[in-house]
């Protein structure tokens, strides 16, 4: 039974230090602060922000926002039943219709 122990609390030893060697070695996420100022004439300026998918679609922090009914026209493929593309600055976005981002096409619009 003491040798159980003693391996278990070994592995522990050599397993802490590798496994905080292996989180300082993974790449740092960039990571962009969307900020919503309301001016005095009530115009809202919002900062540009990087979309991902799986992240929640807000059309507020999108830059831009335009729905895009002709898909076709920019190479995107059809969205399924309730699915569509908006626009948000350069970006094309495919959500879902509970808000999550299916795809991103990053700089398609000049």
């Amino acid at each position: 039974m003491k040798k159980i122990i003693l391996s278990a609390i070994a592995a522990t030893l050599i397993a802490g230090p590798l496994a905080a060697t292996a989180a300082e070695a993974a790449p740092q996420q960039r990571r962009e602060v969307t900020t919503v100022r309301e001016r005095p004439n009530g115009t809202t300026v919002v900062t540009t922000r990087t979309w991902r998918t799986g992240q929640r679609f807000d059309r507020r922090y999108a830059p831009n926002y335009r729905r895009i009914n002709e898909y076709r026209t920019y190479r995107l493929r059809a969205p399924q039943r309730g699915f569509y593309w908006a626009r948000s600055g350069r970006d094309a976005i495919l959500v879902r219709p509970n808000g999550t981002i299916v795809e991103v096409r990053p700089g398609l619009f000049r």
